[in-house]
């Protein structure tokens, strides 16, 4: 097809000065404050320049080739603003090199546990792990979660997405609890009833109750108690299910789904496994061993109070500290064991304090001899072991069905019972065991 008649020729219109979008650059972190990062989008010179040629095809990248792998920049991606991250509206800035560690080695087993009784209780009871931080700014980036947005309704298969099964299942019994300090998270055990970290609602009478949809309650707190770290608070009009509680401890290894606000960000899930049981941490100010869970899904601060939840769905424990040098997750979480904290919440709904359960022995962190057990150093008498026949120098092995390896599980796992229970202690004396009843005494 031609056409008849050719239209005719005209030059070409003479170049326009660019003017392209501008924004601001960036500040660079440690440069000077008042010298901007270099951005594509700043103006152009005052002065026209020839626009540049076209830059040489690349060459397809070969087994040899530097492209760096799926396109991802070597430098950090840009964040929004008011990030730490370098670059909005700029280019991407290459990391700094990585200093050179010597290895760690690995500390004898009683610095560990010395590390464990004082790093975790700084987190549990000095830093707070509320979240308090992002109250006490009178400028701050709040994000809100995409609770108000309706989402049609997704068939989730258990099988092949357990974690997803779970969170479905457990996120709309977890709440955010706030304070004028702070805040935290919690979990709906009863009707009207929510449990929660002691740290979490601190002094305070009243809290703010946030359900999972956005809509928000006040919350009267009802008991705290500080050994066991657990705390109670009534909400009524809280529109919210209760919880499936589990009657055990969970299995080392088994899928582990932590539910809360860390740092704010309510109705975040995170998962991982059951890294260990019955793992003793102390250091409140009532002197009280919790033997706790111990898991490598992601806890922060604003997860206290929140829901750790098995596979069925089912919460294992309430999520209260971390082992950390930094103040930020390092992969190993605490979680007070369900069954602890539900004796102690259904304690304080009923408006009774919480008793100290007591067995009447003192020992040493480590055996004489360096056997696993509970050396008995100290027998208090009147106590509920000098009753039942308990001397010094037995070797505590086993309390009902646990073994028991050192002291401090010891003392945490009778702190997970109650004054006036019975229970059955296996000793060994002289190499030979035997079994005794004691009934625990009150502290």
């Amino acid at each position: 097809m031609s056409w008849d008649r050719e239209p005719p020729t005209s030059p070409p219109p003479p170049p326009r000065p660019e003017r392209p979008f501008a924004l601001p650059g960036a500040v660079v972190p440690g440069a000077d404050p008042t010298t901007e990062a270099p951005s594509p989008f700043r103006p152009a010179a005052t002065t026209e320049q020839p626009a540049p040629p076209p830059p040489p095809p690349r060459p397809p990248a070969g087994p040899d080739s530097r492209s760096e792998p799926h396109g991802i920049p070597s430098g950090p991606p840009p964040g929004p603003p008011g990030s730490a991250s370098p670059g909005w509206g700029g280019p991407p800035t290459a990391p700094p090199p990585l200093p050179a560690v010597d290895p760690p080695r690995r500390p004898p087993r009683r610095a560990l546990r010395a590390v464990l009784g004082v790093v975790v209780v700084l987190g549990l009871f000095g830093l707070g792990f509320g979240a308090r931080s992002l109250a006490d700014e009178e400028s701050r980036t709040v994000v809100q979660g995409p609770s108000s947005i309706s989402m049609p309704d997704v068939t989730i298969d258990p099988g092949s997405e357990p974690v997803a099964a779970v969170a479905a299942t457990v996120s709309p019994s977890v709440v955010q609890i706030e304070t004028d300090n702070g805040l935290g998270s919690g979990v709906v055990y009863a009707t009207g009833l929510v449990m929660t970290n002691a740290h979490v609602v601190g002094s305070a009478g009243t809290v703010t109750v946030r359900n999972a949809d956005g809509s928000a309650v006040e919350g009267e707190v009802v008991g705290a108690d500080t050994g066991t770290d657990i705390a109670v608070v009534r909400a009524d009009g809280l529109d919210a299910p209760v919880a499936s509680l589990a009657s055990g401890l969970p299995s080392v290894g088994q899928i582990a789904v932590a539910v809360g606000s860390p740092f704010g960000l309510d109705q975040t899930v995170t998962s991982g496994i059951v890294s260990a049981v019955n793992r003793p941490v102390n250091g409140n100010d009532k002197g009280v061993t919790v033997n706790m869970i111990q898991t490598d899904a992601s806890i922060n601060p604003g997860n206290s109070g929140g829901a750790l939840a098995n596979r069925q769905g089912q919460i294992i424990g309430i999520n209260t500290a971390i082992f950390s040098q930094t103040g930020d997750n390092a992969g190993i979480g605490f979680a007070i064991p369900v069954t602890t904290a539900k004796k102690a919440a259904d304690t304080l709904a009923s408006g009774r304090q919480v008793q100290k359960a007591v067995l009447g022995v003192q020992g040493p962190g480590e055996t004489p001899d360096g056997d696993a057990g509970a050396y008995v150093e100290v027998v208090a008498p009147e106590s509920g072991a000098a009753k039942a026949g308990i001397l010094e120098g037995d070797l505590i092995v086993r309390v009902d069905d646990v073994e028991i390896r050192s002291f401090s599980e010891l003392a945490g796992l009778i702190s997970s019972r109650s004054p006036g229970d019975v229970v059955t202690i296996t000793v060994d004396r002289g190499g030979e065991t035997q079994q005794v009843q004691v009934t625990l005494g009150s502290g």
